[in-house]
C-alpha cells in the first residue's frame, strides 16, 4: 500500500531522503534508464523502503504523466518515504547538482565555444549523441510499438513533424485517437463499466490549452523575453511524454524553428552537455536558458521545465492504484509512447544530417551505436571517448 501523505515517522526520514537524492544527483550518469536502475538498487535492495511491486507502481505512474520520468520517480519516492516535504527535497536535490554543473558548462561554452579546441571536442561528441538517441529508439520500439496500429501512429507522428506541425499535434491528437479506438466497445456500450477516468479527462482538457498559450506567446522585439522563455519551458514540461530524448523534438520546434533563438548546432551542443553531466537530461533547459538569457534565463528555464512535474506528482500520487488499472489511461499512454518514438526518429534524422559530416563522424556513430546496443556500454564513457577522438583528430590535422 502506497502511503498517501506524510506522517511523524516520515518526517524523521527527511534527512535520509536528502542524503540519498543529493548523492544520486551527483553520480547518476547515463540517462533515465540508468537513473531508474540506481534508484531501485538504493530504495528496494539496499534500504528496503518499499517493495518491487510498489516501486513498479510508482514507475508506471511516472510514465503516465508528462515530464522527465526518472525525475518524477525520484519525486514519487521522496513523497513515499517522507511525505510532501520529501517530495520537494528528493526532486530539488536530484535536479540541483546537475543544474549547477550544466551552468558551469554553459558559461564555459559561451566564453570558449568558438575556439578550435571546443569545436574539436563537440565534433567527436555529436555523432555519439546521435548513437545514444538511436539506442533509445531501439530499446523503446518493442515496448512502444506493440501493435500494427501503434506502428502506424509512430510513422504518422514522424510525418507530422517533418511537415511542420508542432509536436503537440500528434502527441495529443494521435494519443487520444488510440485511446478512443482501444475503448471503442465501451463507447459503443455507452461506457457501462469503464468510463474515462475524470482525472485523465481533466489533464486532456487543461494541458493542450497550456501548450498552445505558451506557443502563441510572442517573442520580445530585439531580444529574448524571460516570460516567453518561462512559458515555453512550462509548456514542454507539462506536455512532453516519453524519454528525455523526445525533448529534442520540442526544443527544435520551439527554439530553432519558431523562436529562432538557437541554431541546430547549439541545440546539439546543449543536448551533449545534458548527456555527459549527471542527473536529469532535462537540465539541457539550463544550458539553453543560459545561452539565450544568462543566469536569469538558466534559472527561469530550469524552473519552467521541472515545475509541472512537482505539481503532477502531488496531484496523481494518491490516485496511483486507480490510474494504472484504467483501460483509458493505459491506451492513452500507449499512443503517447508510440508518438514519442516517431518524434525521436524524426529528430535523430534531422540532427544527424548536421552532425555526420564525413567518414570519421559516420564511423563514430556506427561504433557507438554497436557498443551501446550490443554491449550496453555506459553512454558517459562513449561521450567522453567521442570528445577525446575529436581533440586527437584536431591535433593530428594541425
Amino acid at each position: 500500500m502506497i502511503p498517501s501523505g506524510a506522517t511523524g515517522d516520515q518526517q524523521l526520514h527527511l534527512g535520509e531522503v536528502a542524503r540519498l537524492f543529493l548523492k544520486l544527483g551527483l553520480i547518476a550518469f547515463g540517462g533515465p534508464a540508468a537513473h531508474i536502475a540506481l534508484m531501485r538498487q538504493e530504495v528496494v535492495e539496499r534500504r528496503r523502503w518499499l517493495s518491487d511491486q510498489a516501486f513498479l507502481d510508482l514507475l508506471g505512474a511516472s510514465n503516465l504523466i508528462p515530464g522527465p520520468t526518472s525525475t518524477e520517480l525520484a519525486i514519487y519516492l521522496g513523497y513515499t518515504r517522507a511525505g510532501p516535504l520529501g517530495l520537494l527535497l528528493a526532486g530539488l536535490l536530484f535536479i540541483l547538482p546537475a543544474m549547477l554543473v550544466v551552468l558551469v558548462f554553459a558559461w564555459a561554452y559561451v566564453q570558449y565555444g568558438t575556439t578550435p579546441s571546443v569545436g574539436a571536442l563537440l565534433y567527436g561528441i555529436k555523432p555519439v549523441i546521435i548513437a545514444v538517441i538511436v539506442q533509445a529508439i531501439y530499446g523503446l520500439l518493442r515496448t512502444a510499438v506493440k501493435t500494427w496500429m501503434l506502428g502506424v501512429v509512430a510513422v504518422l507522428a514522424a510525418a507530422f513533424y517533418f511537415v511542420g506541425f508542432s509536436p503537440l499535434v500528434p502527441l495529443f491528437g494521435l494519443a487520444i485517437l488510440v485511446m478512443l479506438v482501444e475503448n471503442r466497445t465501451r463507447l459503443a456500450g455507452r461506457l457501462p463499466a469503464g468510463q474515462p477516468d475524470k482525472h485523465l479527462l481533466l489533464l486532456l482538457l487543461l494541458l493542450p490549452p497550456l501548450g498552445q498559450f505558451a506557443q502563441a506567446a510572442p517573442a520580445a522585439v530585439g531580444g529574448v523575453s524571460l516570460g516567453v522563455l518561462l512559458l515555453t519551458f512550462l509548456k514542454i514540461g507539462a506536455t512532453l511524454y516519453g524519454s528525455g530524448y523526445v525533448l529534442l523534438a520540442f526544443l527544435h520546434d520551439d527554439f530553432v524553428s519558431r523562436l529562432r533563438w538557437l541554431t541546430d548546432q547549439q541545440l546539439l551542443d546543449a543536448v551533449a552537455v545534458g548527456q555527459f553531466t549527471p542527473g536529469p537530461v532535462f537540465t539541457t533547459a539550463t544550458f539553453i536558458g543560459y545561452l539565450v538569457g544568462g543566469v536569469p534565463g538558466a534559472i527561469v528555464a530550469t524552473v519552467g521545465i521541472f515545475l509541472p512535474s512537482f505539481v503532477f506528482v502531488a496531484i496523481v500520487y494518491p490516485l496511483v492504484p486507480r490510474l494504472r488499472k484504467s483501460p483509458w489511461t493505459s491506451a492513452f499512454l500507449d499512443g503517447a509512447n508510440a508518438v514519442a518514438v516517431g518524434l525521436m526518429a524524426a529528430v535523430v534524422w534531422q540532427l544527424g544530417t548536421s552532425s555526420i559530416v564525413d567518414v570519421l563522424t559516420l564511423a563514430l556513430l556506427v561504433i557507438a551505436a554497436v557498443l551501446l546496443i550490443r554491449f550496453r556500454l555506459n553512454s558517459v564513457w562513449l561521450v567522453l571517448g567521442g570528445g577525446g577522438v575529436g581533440l586527437l583528430t584536431a591535433a593530428l590535422r594541425g
